[in-house]
């Protein structure tokens, strides 16, 4: 049996939505500066490596930019208020933990599956998508030392570096924002998960079959395989274990490779 998962948020969700609560109550303006990774674990009681998590997200939302090396230019600076859209996938994040489970998944199935998709059909010209970032992740998820949450941590990570190489910023900014709350489904399934092992194992070869998909240009592969990997786990840890998910629908790419052809039955000749 796995190890239990805790319904708290965690370390990085939790400077996360420090942050984000003082965006959107006005308390940070384009042009702060957030305090510095020391700082602030220090205050919010986290380690450095949540804190440095927890600004990637923000960036990728497009709300700050980071500066590496010392200085007066170092660290993060506030680019963007989250007016409009940005305010609402903000609110996505922060809200994400309480949607219902299905619907995070049936969302997951629609975005994700067309990501694997198009990251696929781009593959079909040089260069292709940049998958470096997913290739680290994957090999970090080889680590037999692994606790399980650490595990479906690096997971979120992984779905996450997809969409990021897909260059969807809307996408990636959905994915970003459903974070907190795909990470929670998945750790409170753990504890119906008989044998962790084998199951570490199984997602660890899907993840590679997509991305194997990915690289060989196989759009159609690519999206199946990505549909089964979301959906399986569902199946495997829902308390409704009578579950089924939809086949993914036909991508419009593949409805052109079809070809139809019409045989008179002969029934209506005029002779």
């Amino acid at each position: 049996m796995a190890a239990d998962a805790s319904a708290e948020p965690r370390a990085w969700e939790q400077v996360l939505q420090h942050i984000e609560r003082r965006l959107l109550d006005g308390d940070l303006a384009p042009g702060d500066r957030l305090p510095g990774e020391r700082a602030l674990a220090a205050e919010l009681g986290v380690g450095r490596s949540s804190v440095r998590e927890a600004l990637r997200v923000l960036e990728v939302l497009g709300l700050i930019r980071t500066h590496t090396g010392s200085g007066p230019t170092a660290g993060a600076i506030i680019i963007a208020t989250p007016g409009g859209g940005m305010s609402a996938l903000m609110r996505l994040q922060v809200a994400a933990s309480g949607f219902p489970v299905a619907d995070i998944v049936a969302t997951r199935l629609v975005l994700e599956a067309s990501v694997a998709g198009d990251l696929a059909a781009a593959s079909a010209v040089e260069p292709g998508p940049d998958l470096a970032a997913a290739d680290r992740l994957l090999d970090a998820m080889d680590d037999a030392a692994l606790a399980a949450p650490d595990f479906l941590a690096l997971d979120a990570a992984f779905h996450l570096a997809l969409a990021e190489a897909s260059g969807n910023q809307v996408i990636t900014a959905t994915m970003a924002g459903l974070r907190s709350g795909i990470e929670g489904y998945a750790l409170a399934g753990l504890a119906r998960i008989d044998d962790w092992h084998a199951a570490s194992a199984r997602l660890r070869s899907e993840h590679r079959g997509v991305v194997a998909a990915i690289r060989a240009a196989d759009a159609a592969t690519a999206r199946t395989r990505m549909h089964d990997h979301i959906s399986g786990y569902y199946a495997q840890t829902s308390p409704d274990r009578t579950f089924a998910t939809p086949e993914p629908p036909p991508h419009p790419a593949d409805l052109d490779e079809v070809a139809v052809d019409v045989v008179p039955t002969g029934e209506n000749d005029i002779t």
